[in-house]
């Protein structure tokens, strides 16, 4: 089947009990066995939940995978597949990761003794230089967050094969509707599905999807010991937002695409980030591994912080919020909100400067979204 109808379907049969055609919520915490040992595939909801299983074969399968695993935040999917690793090992990131996963990195994982290596994102060869006999993990995002710079997935795939490295991609920004890692050479595909596979920012959830049996064994009991599950509501939410995924993504897309290129060339506007752009850096690897661009755009203003405070404070469809991949169009300062952990001198070579600000263009009409953007830019 294709894509828009396993987003559908797949996960999600009909109720065999009542007819239902929606995947019931089991809000249960434990589950009768007819006697010691012996059960009807589940004992405790922490280690496995129907509604929960529901939303994971759904996920295996718009990724393409074998296994999927829900869990209760990205940030907790993306502390699973760090946990793989023990004392002594190294994990080699993108130089440009969500501020969450740097200050995972850098505050916890540190300090359990693992150690961590940023590769220069638009440099493959830098990834291959990084590589010692102490590494066991190559983390990447695509596009990245908030520079929304474009990986060679292939490229790396193939730099971490011979090297038999691990190697992980947070496929959050572009969303199995546009882009699926496993099929491009990933071991290990992470969401937070709190934003475009949910997309109605109601919920907060995790996942990662995998093709590798053992891979998924040590995920899984990871996911058991520690605990950090989403509840069956919140499953539930999920597997609705994912009937209406490719919908969705159509949408952001469109949108995102046409305030690109307004903004492009805005005379208040420095520069515009987005997989989209013909001229950009990323655009032949984008057009080449996804089928889509997305619905996040990133912009620089010319000015400074002062800049970013007088069009926040005008706007009237975006709000100021952290997150992205909801339904409504949202704006974020990523040097004070997502990405704030990161002290300011390295924010700042890294290219998150103080005027940079961060779009997640929802599925409003695109000609309001522009005007909201046109009279906010006017008062700069």
């Amino acid at each position: 089947m294709r894509f828009q109808t396993r987003a559908v379907h797949d996960g999600q049969p009909v109720d065999s009990l009542t007819g239902a055609v929606v995947v019931p919520v089991y809000q249960a915490s434990t589950f009768q066995q007819e006697a010691v040992g012996k059960h009807k595939g589940y004992e405790y909801s922490r280690t496995g939940n129907p509604t929960r299983q529901a939303l994971e074969i759904s996920l295996a399968s718009l990724e393409e995978g074998k296994f999927g695993l829900a869990f209760s935040s990205g940030v907790a999917a993306t502390t699973a597949v760090f946990s793989l690793l023990k004392q002594g090992d190294q994990i080699i990131a993108g130089d440009d990761i969500y501020g969450g996963t740097y200050r995972l990195l850098e505050r916890v994982f540190k300090k359990w003794g693992i150690s961590v290596v940023y590769a220069d994102v638009d440099n493959a060869s830098s990834f291959k230089k990084a590589i010692t006999k102490r590494t066991k993990l190559i983390w990447i995002e695509t596009p990245t967050n908030p520079l929304l710079k474009i990986i060679d997935i292939e490229k790396i795939s193939r730099i971490a094969c011979k090297n038999n490295i691990i190697f992980a991609v947070d496929n959050t920004f572009a969303s199995p509707y546009f882009q699926r890692p496993l099929s491009l050479g990933a071991d290990i595909v992470v969401h937070s599905t709190t934003k475009y596979i949910a997309g109605h920012s109601d919920i907060i959830g995790g996942a990662a999807v995998v093709n590798d049996l053992k891979l998924y064994n040590d995920l899984k009991f990871y996911q058991n010991a520690a605990g950090a599950v989403p509840g069956p509501w919140d499953c539930w939410l999920a597997l609705r937002g994912i009937k209406t995924l490719p919908i969705r993504m159509k949408a952001h897309e469109e949108n995102a695409l046409f305030l690109s290129k307004f903004l492009a060339v805005h005379k208040k506007v420095e520069e515009v980030y987005y997989p989209g752009i013909k001229t950009g850096k990323g655009y032949q690897i984008a057009k080449k591994q996804m089928t889509g661009f997305s619905g996040m755009v990133s912009i620089k203003l010319k000015g400074d912080f002062n800049s970013v405070e007088r069009l926040i404070s005008k706007l009237r469809i975006f709000s100021l919020a952290e997150s992205l991949g909801g339904v409504e169009s949202l704006i974020c300062y990523p040097a004070r909100m997502t990405h704030g952990a990161i002290l300011a001198k390295e924010r700042i070579k890294r290219g998150i400067t103080d005027n940079f600000i961060r779009l997640s263009v929802g599925i409003e009409d695109k000609i309001d979204l522009r005007n909201d953007l046109a009279q906010a830019l006017a008062f700069l």
